[in-house]
């Protein structure tokens, strides 16, 4: 008999009554688990760390103690070295120091004996010089600056200006003085050169004897006279008629060039007269291509001389 389906019924399952207190479940949970089991897990859990269960306070006071144990053992042990290591400091400053005087010692006696021996040079010049000079032999020495010397002259003093500045840019190299205020070695050059010309018998400059071989050059910003250097301001001391060597000077075209540093670089100069300048005589005066002439030699020259005297009167 064919009809409808028929659905099957619907089975219903019987529901629980709920809990009169799962309304409460907090509660409940609170009542029915204690803290003392949160406590244990905690425990636990730090024990399988390998931690210790004391508190954290109580640690921290532990390892504070600790730590200043272990620094004051670390004082107390650099103490100690120290304690040990002071006399042997002691002892090393005392050789140290001991080694000092001892070598200036030694230093003071070879300046000592460098000075005796440029005194023994000196007078051995100036016996040779007596010996193939003649009579002239102090005017040879005094010319060749072998010898020290004294008289009137001028003294100028030469100074780089005031906006000069030491580091950077080295003395002017063009010849339009792109680098201004700084006295170069060819300015003294043509100073020493112009007083030279002027009548100047003996020059010194920073206590510096000049002689036929002396060299003024520049080495960076120093200016060097005969290898050595000099700081300014250069003070340049000349024997001579100090009168008309000051005036002179002045007038010729090295004064003028000086002159003309001073007004348009700024660089300073003075120039003054003196009844009485000391000169030091030259370090060293070592002739390389001279030889002084032998007697008969000096015979055959003065033959020579009156011949040619006696053709020039006949």
């Amino acid at each position: 008999m064919c009809g409808m389906p028929q659905q099957p019924p619907e089975r219903s399952t019987p529901q629980r009554r709920p809990r009169p207190d799962a309304s409460m479940s907090l509660l409940t949970n609170v009542m029915e688990h204690g803290l003392d089991e949160g406590y244990a897990e905690a425990a636990e859990r730090k024990r399988a760390r390998g931690q210790s269960a004391l508190p954290g306070r109580l640690r921290a006071k532990l390892g504070l103690a600790a730590g200043l144990v272990l620094a004051a053992a670390v004082v107390t042990v650099g103490a100690a070295q120290a304690r040990v290591a002071a006399p042997v400091v002691a002892k090393e400053r005392e050789e140290l120091i001991d080694r000092i005087d001892q070598e200036t010692e030694t230093a003071d006696r070879l300046e000592s004996r460098v000075d005796s021996l440029r005194d023994e040079v000196s007078d051995r010049q100036q016996e040779a010089l007596k010996k193939h000079g003649g009579d002239k032999g102090e005017l040879m020495g005094l010319l060749s600056g072998a010898i020290a010397v004294e008289g009137p002259g001028v003294e100028l003093v030469v100074d780089d200006a005031k906006s000069a500045q030491s580091e950077g840019g080295g003395p002017r190299e063009s010849a339009d003085f792109s680098d201004t205020g700084r006295v170069r070695d060819r300015d003294m050059q043509r100073v020493v050169n112009g007083l030279w010309e002027s009548g100047a018998e003996a020059i010194s400059i920073n206590g510096q004897r000049l002689t036929a071989l002396s060299a003024i050059r520049a080495a960076g910003d120093a200016i060097l006279v005969d290898n050595r250097p000099l700081v300014p301001p250069y003070t340049v001391l000349a024997i001579g008629d100090k009168d008309r060597l000051s005036r002179t000077f002045q007038d010729s075209a090295d004064g003028q060039y000086l002159d003309a540093l001073q007004r348009n670089f700024g660089i300073r100069t003075a120039i003054s007269v003196h009844d009485e300048l000391k000169l030091p005589a030259a370090p060293s005066v070592i002739v390389r291509t001279a030889r002084p002439t032998t007697h008969k030699q000096q015979e055959q020259q003065k033959q020579q001389e009156q011949q040619n005297s006696g053709k020039g009167t006949s």
